[in-house]
């Protein structure tokens, strides 16, 4: 691929960074992979992800884990980072997080497939693991999104 495009195709690389305050989809950017007709796993480890509790404002703190099969986008890691860190001041439950996370990448790359797996850590002595997931419909990802959510099981 041409370096020229992929410059074109993002803009948060290499300029000075700019953390929004709150949920802020817009950040995300996508570039175009070079190997779309493979079939290969991509997973982001995210040790530091922080939302607030939406009754209590308390901070919530989790590792988010989000796998994907890439089709033709892919998501650029910074902007990827900076999106994650606009939940630092929202107020979500766990499980409208990583679905959130989720439909927004959808949007984004439109992936083959994707899942997105939040450990939270314990408050009140209680962790919650919400885990969703998605596969390109009438495609054997639908299928694989099927039989991954049924034979989940929780780290």
């Amino acid at each position: 691929m041409d370096t020229r495009k992929e410059e074109n195709e993002l803009h948060l690389l290499g300029g000075s960074t700019v953390y929004k305050q709150d949920y802020a989809p817009e950040v995300l950017e996508a570039f175009t992979n070079k190997h779309p007709d493979n079939d290969y796993w991509v997973r982001f480890n995210c040790p530091e992800f922080t939302s607030l509790c939406p009754i209590t404002g308390q901070p919530d703190f989790a590792t988010i884990y989000i796998d994907y099969i890439p089709d033709v986008k892919m998501v650029e890691s910074k902007s990827l980072k900076l999106y994650l860190f606009s939940f630092r001041n929202h107020g979500a439950f766990h499980e409208d997080c990583v679905n959130i996370i989720m439909k927004d990448l959808i949007r984004l790359m439109d992936p083959k497939y994707i899942e997105v797996t939040g450990i939270f850590t314990p408050r009140g002595g209680i962790s919650i693991y919400p885990y969703c997931n998605y596969g390109r419909p009438d495609s054997k990802y639908e299928q694989l999104a099927e039989q991954r959510l049924f034979n989940h099981k929780p780290a």
